[in-house]
Order: C-alpha cells, then structure tokens, then sequence
C-alpha cells in the first residue's frame, strides 16, 4: 500500500520547476515571460546562456530519475513503477507549484526512463544526439527520440505497463511540441 504513496510523491518532485528557479537564482527573467515562454532548458539557455540551461536540465532530469529510482529500490510491482514514471513525467508539464504551467518534458522524461531502465534511457540519449548531430535541431531530435523510447522499452524490457506509458509521453511530447512541428514542416525552426 505504501509504495502507491510513491505516484504523488513523483508527481510533487515532478512538479518542481528547475527553470524558474535557476532563473531566479541566477537573476534572470522569468522563463515564462521571455523567449519562448517556456519553463525548459532550451529557453533558459535562450535568455541565461549555457550554464543556467545546464543546470536546469540537470535539475529537470533529476526529478524524473530520483522517484523512479527510489520505486526501484522499493521494487515496487510494474504498474506502480509505471505510475511514478508517468506522475514526474506529468508534474512537469502541469506542475502544482507554478500554476500547472510546466515545460515540454523532454529532459524529465529521459529522467525517468534512465530511472527504469538505464539502458532504455541510454538508447533514448543516443537517439537525441544522433539526430542532433545530423540536423542541429533540438526539437528534431527529441521528437525523433521520444518516437523511439516505447520501442527501446519493449524491446530492452519487455511487454509491461511501461511500454504503454512510454507510448503516451511520446504522444504528449509530439503534442507539446506542435509549434516546433509547424516550424520544422515550414523550415523555420532553428
């Protein structure tokens, strides 16, 4: 029963903004409010340079891994570690703290599946560089990894709850990204 308690627990870590507060640590504007409009590495990166956008990936990326890892090491059933993925995952794009406006989700969704299974995650980071290194495009390359996550679950893991959550953040990623899908179609993404 208690490791059902672990779901909101990642949803709470999840919910916790690396971008806002980097920014404000670090003096710099709102992310909400410049650049892009989004709380995520690339727009810090935008308005604060590469050490904010560092350490807000990081942060973003931690709190997708450290709940999954704490179900790990509680080796919880799959349906709950699956719902400890997807509560992170959530909290970050909805995050409770900062009026359930959150980023895209990328680096907390490579949090969590690097928690899962590490070589998922490692296939999922791979993917991102591949594309990135032959197109220099971000957005590109979490898209085309994030198509690929469910495959590297199904395949290094099995069939299990998770291969059907890592379906869904790949859906929501593709959905969160839609302005960079019109721009990449339009060819003017940068």
């Amino acid at each position: 029963m208690i490791a059902w308690l672990l779901i909101p627990l990642g949803y709470l870590l999840g919910s916790i903004s690396s971008a806002i507060i980097v920014c404000r640590m670090m003096g710099l504007p709102d992310p909400r409010e410049q650049g892009s409009g989004n709380p995520g590495a690339t727009n810090v990166m935008r308005i604060g340079g590469k050490k904010a956008a560092a350490i807000t990936l990081l942060g973003d990326m931690l709190k997708g891994l450290l709940p999954v890892l704490l179900a790990q090491a509680l080796n919880v059933e799959p349906l709950v570690l699956s719902g400890v993925v997807l509560a992170a995952f959530l909290g970050h794009l909805y995050p409770v703290f900062f009026g359930f406006a959150g980023g895209k989700g990328v680096a907390t969704s490579l949090g969590v599946l690097l928690g899962a299974n590490w070589m998922v995650g490692i296939g999922v980071l791979l993917t991102w560089y591949g594309v990135y290194k032959l197109f220099k495009i971000s957005s590109l390359s979490a898209l085309v990894a994030s198509l690929f996550a469910p495959i590297y679950v199904y395949f290094i893991m099995g069939m299990q709850p998770l291969v059907y959550v890592a379906l869904l953040m790949s859906m929501v990623l593709i959905w969160r990204h839609k302005s960079n899908i019109q721009r990449l179609l339009a060819g003017e993404e940068s």
